[in-house]
């Protein structure tokens, strides 16, 4: 009989100790399930351009961002006309783009909210040094009707991004019909970088943004195969801008963090870490906050 107690006790004791180390490791799991939320203040998802992915500018920039606002970030890079359209679904939770045109329309039809410029670049016609068609120092519409004249290989982006919306109003700037039927008229549907790379396969010519231009010459160790042929006009600036998305569309997007985020883009702190940001000693974005 007392051994039979004492087999009881120790079991009730052994029990006690397993629950006793099962409430310690709830707890344990609480404990860091709250200090992790309380260590970062949510997590944004953000659609944006090709250019500032293939750069290398938002692995450098954004984690400058998460360490002063303690927000992650996440993007998904694609065309400017994609990443709209990702905004309108819902599927994010900010925009960094570059087609003010569609951005303002976009803004107007109440898909986004707020736009704030952030920087700029410039777009640039690139090609062989050797030139074959002939367009080095010409302005931008001579240069498209020059290459038309010889059906010089030109490769568009033929994606809706920043760059072919761009490509598209030059045409159409120039007097000629956008060339989608053209067999020197080649659309990659791929992005920047992509879209380079297949232009010096051709030997032909593309317009591209500077950024990523300088990208593609530090990647062939500064001295490329294509050079800027044509630069400077007016019309070949390159704005990029945050948009959130308005709400009353998106209510379930975290329009709080999105304005957080644009506003540490618009600051000193970051406007200065894009004006530091270089390959080959030269600047790929000038900062342009309002």
């Amino acid at each position: 009989m007392l051994i039979h107690r004492f087999i009881l006790l120790k079991e009730k004791k052994m029990k006690s100790r397993q629950c006793l180390s099962v409430l310690v490791a709830v707890l344990m799991v609480l404990f860091c399930a709250i200090t992790v939320q309380a260590g970062g203040k949510g997590e944004l998802m953000m659609a944006t351009t090709t250019s500032t992915d293939n750069t290398g500018l938002l692995d450098y920039l954004i984690p400058f961002f998460e360490q002063d606002t303690g927000i992650a970030l996440k993007w998904t890079a694609t065309g400017t006309g994609k990443a709209l359209k990702l905004g309108q679904n819902c599927d994010v939770d900010v925009l960094l783009v570059h087609a003010p045109p569609a951005e303002k329309t976009y803004i107007a039809n109440d898909f986004g909210k707020d736009r704030r410029e952030i920087m700029y670049n410039d777009f640039v016609i690139i090609g062989p040094k050797s030139d074959p068609a002939g367009i080095k120092g010409k302005d931008i519409s001579q240069a498209l009707s020059t290459i038309k004249a010889n059906k010089a290989f030109f490769m568009s982006r033929g994606d809706d991004s920043g760059t072919n919306k761009k490509e598209k109003l030059l045409w159409k700037n120039a007097g000629i019909a956008l060339p989608d039927k053209e067999g020197w008229y080649v659309q990659t549907g791929q992005g920047m970088l992509a879209t380079i790379n297949v232009t010096q396969e051709k030997n032909g010519y593309t317009m591209t943004d500077r950024g990523t231009y300088i990208k593609y010459q530090d990647q062939q160790g500064g001295d490329a195969p294509l050079t800027v042929l044509v630069e400077g006009d007016d019309i070949l600036l390159n704005q990029y801008s945050v948009l959130t998305l308005n709400p009353k569309n998106c209510p379930d997007a975290k329009y709080d963090l999105a304005l957080k985020f644009s506003d540490w883009m618009a600051s000193d702190a970051a406007q200065s870490k894009i004006a530091e940001f270089r390959l080959l000693g030269k600047k790929l974005f000038i900062p342009n906050a309002k």
